[in-house]
């Protein structure tokens, strides 16, 4: 068992190097991180949980979390090379089950929905991203290479490769590249603006409406009365760069 857990806390350092550029040494990663600190308590309690020793799995877990800030329950299943990054308040329950490659940011919550003994929490593929804050609650599933954004609440299981947002969580993009990685799980580029969105959907509906109003008029009078326009809408970034245009021009007004 110590062969092994030496194997895979190599791993894990090698892992945390690749995937966090602050990590600067192996001293430091050993010393510094509190997410490899709460797998080194947890590997040791899942092997005293396996060997039916529940209350000391159990110590060893709430140890390491008064130490780390991080909550795994000795009966959760954790594959190799997982990276919790930061790690503060990350709560891993039961039947949760990750598989290789995952990373879990800080406030991250693997929970359960039901109290039955049953499975009761998520189940996490290879290679899955988590991001600050989200929440996967039930015996949900999240495909290989999914990523669910920061505060994303995941209420259903989520397909290989996607990325989810907002609350209750949605698919906003396909995975672009099989290699990426994508830290907090959110591209830095190309994510639907929710506020464009919702300013497009108002205008779509205020046009409808308009155009409704000049019918019902026209059949009422026989002639639309003068029409309502709707003003266009400058996107900020292009206000920006007309106020900048200005600028250099000495245009003040």
């Amino acid at each position: 068992m110590a062969a092994m857990i030496f194997k895979r806390l190599g791993e894990d350092i090698a892992s945390i190097r690749e995937r966090d550029p602050a990590a600067r040494s192996i001293p430091e990663v050993i010393l510094c991180y509190p997410g490899l600190h709460a797998l080194i308590f947890y590997r040791i309690a899942h092997a005293a949980w396996n060997r039916r020793l529940y209350l000391l799995g159990r110590f060893l877990s709430h140890l390491a979390k008064i130490l780390t800030g991080i909550e795994i329950h000795p009966g959760a299943q954790i594959g190799r090379r997982v990276f919790i990054d930061h790690g503060t308040g990350v709560v891993i329950g039961e039947t949760a089950v990750i598989g290789d490659d995952v990373t879990l940011y800080h406030g991250v919550t693997l929970g359960g929905t039901s109290l039955h003994k049953g499975k009761r929490h998520p189940t996490l593929e290879n290679h899955v991203i988590v991001g600050s804050g989200a929440q996967i609650l039930g015996p949900v599933v999240v495909g290989e290479g999914a990523r669910v954004g920061a505060n994303a609440v995941v209420l259903s299981d989520v397909p290989k490769g996607v990325t989810m947002v907002g609350i209750p969580a949605r698919v906003v993009m396909r995975r672009p590249k099989e290699d990426e990685f994508c830290a907090y799980g959110l591209p830095a580029e190309n994510l639907p603006d929710p506020v464009v969105r919702a300013m497009d959907s108002m205008r779509t509906q205020m046009m409808g409406l308009i155009e409704r109003v000049e019918e019902l008029e026209k059949e009422l009078h026989g002639r639309p009365v003068s029409p309502v326009r709707v003003p266009h809408v400058v996107p900020t970034e292009d206000r920006h760069e007309e106020a900048a245009a200005r600028i250099a021009r000495g245009d003040r007004g």
